[in-house]
């Protein structure tokens, strides 16, 4: 086995219980599974959240389909193992559930491939947003402070935090359509 083994051929061989091979798949795919997993939960749950994955990647191995594509399935898995977690430590409330549904049939419904497209064009238009609106938003939505927490740090009124976040909406969803909600939520792990 090397560097040149394809997810495949990976997959056949985890599915015959071939430890290397399982290892391989982790080295292959764990960081940046991780840098996913932290984005959603932005915490050090993340690397805990990915070992729960590949555990029970690992112990359904003989389910696996070696024909179906191993990333999108494990990228997948990530987001719902978030989702279980969050439920359990969280009660949901009726709009949050479906906002985790809609959220969940947007990632059951696109490739790992595309989901990441649209987060880094996400990520490139809160990058082109007016720069005021710009670290009101970040302050808002990575940094998860409330709007009067951002008028006393930035010293300005709770109205024009008001302002800025709702031009950041404006602007991100004239650019980015419908999804916008969604790609907020997996860019940040929260919507609002």
């Amino acid at each position: 086995m090397n560097n040149l083994t394809t997810d495949t051929e990976l997959v056949e061989m985890i599915v015959l219980s071939n430890e290397k091979a399982f290892t391989l798949l982790i080295e292959k795919y764990y960081q940046s599974l991780c840098v996913y997993a932290y984005k959603l939960i932005g915490n050090e749950e993340a690397q805990d959240l990915v070992q729960n994955v590949f555990m029970k990647i690992w112990i359904k191995r003989l389910k696996l389909n070696p024909e179906a594509n191993i990333k999108n399935l494990l990228y997948k898995s990530v987001f719902n193992e978030f989702v279980d977690t969050y439920r359990k430590n969280k009660k949901l409330e009726p709009l949050e559930y479906q906002c985790l549904k809609v959220i969940n049939a947007y990632v059951e419904t696109n490739s790992q491939e595309d989901i990441e497209l649209a987060i880094n064009l996400m990520q490139r238009e809160i990058d082109n947003l007016p720069n005021k609106s710009k670290e009101v938003f970040i302050l808002s939505k990575r940094q998860g402070l409330t709007n009067q927490e951002i008028a006393d740090y930035l010293n300005i009124s709770l109205k024009t935090v008001e302002a800025h976040i709702s031009k950041s909406y404006s602007i991100l969803k004239k650019r980015l359509g419908e999804n916008t909600n969604i790609l907020l939520f997996l860019v940040f792990g929260r919507v609002n």
